[in-house]
């Protein structure tokens, strides 16, 4: 059986980003709601065309992102950098959070129209 999808030829990404925090004990549902706040800023971002944030275990969790270009990537991490390392939100984080840069290999994202 061959079965045929419709290509998405107008969205592409070529980046991505990971961010992995690390609640204190007992700050578990204050570090979900920041992340949870941070949804309203990101989705006045045109170029973040994917992003999720996730929990990875009790007290782990992480922020991934996807853009069409470096451009993208860096406008997101910056401003993100600002939420996520502020005193407030440090004082949630076990340790401080790691960034890691990624090349997106491959990617399905939603059609619109």
């Amino acid at each position: 059986m061959d079965i045929q999808h419709p290509q998405n030829t107008e969205a592409k990404v070529t980046k991505g980003l990971m961010v992995r925090v690390e609640a204190k004990p007992g700050r578990e549902t204050e570090v979900e709601a920041l992340l949870k706040a941070g949804l309203t800023a990101v989705l006045e971002e045109p170029d973040t065309i994917a992003w999720l944030a996730i929990r990875l275990g009790p007290t782990s969790f992480a922020v991934v992102d996807a853009f069409p270009d470096e451009a993208g990537r860096q406008f997101h991490l910056e401003a993100g950098k600002i939420r996520v390392t502020d005193d407030a939100a440090m004082d949630l984080f076990a340790a401080p959070p790691s960034f890691t840069y990624t090349d997106v290999v491959a990617a399905k994202l939603p059609t619109y129209g």
